[in-house]
């Protein structure tokens, strides 16, 4: 692959994960360099994209550690909105801003009190399989409800950093909390109803063997 040659804004927002008016504020705040045609159409550097997915770039000296950055929200309403989007924009630009070369980018759409989460499991694999050094999350939230020092320690034992763009939890977390609270008790509820169903279709049943 030609790293020295140039890709079109649609090619290079598709690589990184982000829309283009995102790469284009990138441009224009100096994060990101592009070049122009006689049409000013933007053009980046391929080697530069590489850089920041996290891949091998000759004569780069950005910073070495491969980073996944993890966004999450926890209902599709909030997805729809563009709140996954715009938190996702949030720690792109943070990890650029620090050089970071960013090799996965994975977000989850469910209740951060569940831990069998599809994006999270392949996180999980990322750090065991030592092909990452360093997790970038908004807050410390959006990786997990509970148990964030437990998950800490974990990563800690496979040399993997979490990085947390925000210390402080945003003013919505109390409302999400109170969300992720109410989802999980309507699907306990759900499960009780069906087993106390089946449970009553069992004796049914049996009576009529009687």
């Amino acid at each position: 692959m030609n790293q020295d040659k140039f890709i079109s804004i649609s090619k290079a927002s598709e690589m990184l994960g982000v829309h283009h008016n995102t790469l284009r504020r990138w441009t224009d705040s100096g994060k990101i360099k592009c070049s122009k045609t006689i049409g000013k159409h933007r053009k980046y550097l391929l080697s530069e994209i590489l850089s920041l997915q996290g891949k091998e770039v000759e004569n780069e000296n950005l910073n070495k550690d491969v980073v996944a950055i993890y966004t999450r929200v926890s209902s599709n309403d909030q997805k729809q909105h563009g709140d996954l989007d715009r938190q996702k924009t949030r720690v792109m630009e943070y990890c650029v801003s620090k050089g970071y070369k960013i090799g996965y980018i994975l977000d989850d759409c469910c209740s951060g009190m569940k831990y069998n989460r599809p994006k999270l499991d392949k996180l999980y694999q990322l750090v065991i399989n030592r092909e990452i050094n360093k997790v970038v999350v908004e807050h410390k939230d959006r990786l997990v409800r509970f148990g964030f020092d437990c998950i800490k320690v974990f990563f800690n034992s496979y040399g993997v950093e979490i990085e947390c763009v925000e210390e402080t939890l945003p003013k919505s977390f109390e409302a999400e909390l109170v969300e992720d609270v109410m989802s999980l008790m309507t699907s306990f509820t759900a499960k009780l109803h069906s087993r106390r169903k089946r449970q009553s279709k069992e004796y049914r049943k049996k009576q009529e063997t009687k």
